[in-house]
């Protein structure tokens, strides 16, 4: 059986999964990648370095998100949401996201090249020593599919 999923279980979807995919699109260029994520009720927060999607981005600022939950072939859920690429600039904001995004992503860590600096929660990514853009989706619209069987 085929379905939409209802509000709440849209809700699940976000709140338990960290993997999701955003797609960009900008100068005839679709980006799709995917990402760790977390969600708060009201934005989905991220964090990358400079590089094509934050480039995308800044100069179009709607995007697509999709989160999937698969059990098999024939048993999966898929939430998908349009929005606004906000990038969070001034360093209460960063920290904020950065708050919420580790709280959600560090229990399941295990990566070493992601840390937060001891002072701050603004990352540093250590792989390059280049620091971390923290940014969030303002969602307007998101749908929910399903197949049951």
């Amino acid at each position: 059986m085929l379905g939409n999923l209802t509000e709440s279980q849209i809700e699940h979807v976000l709140h338990s999964e960290v993997i999701g995919r955003i797609g960009c699109f900008a100068d005839g260029k679709v980006y799709v990648v995917p990402v760790t994520y977390a969600y708060d009720g009201k934005y989905i927060y991220l964090h990358t370095r400079e590089g094509m999607k934050i480039s995308m981005m800044r100069k179009n600022p709607n995007v697509c998100f999709e989160v999937d939950v698969m059990d098999n072939m024939a048993n999966w859920r898929s939430v998908i949401i349009w929005g606004e690429y906000e990038e969070l600039k001034d360093v209460h904001s960063q920290e904020k996201g950065m708050k919420i995004l580790m709280d959600r992503l560090m229990p399941l860590m295990a990566s070493e090249t992601v840390k937060s600096s001891h002072h701050s929660m603004a990352p540093h990514i250590v792989e390059k020593g280049s620091k971390a853009i923290v940014y969030r989706i303002k969602i307007t619209e998101r749908s929910g599919r399903f197949e049951k069987q």
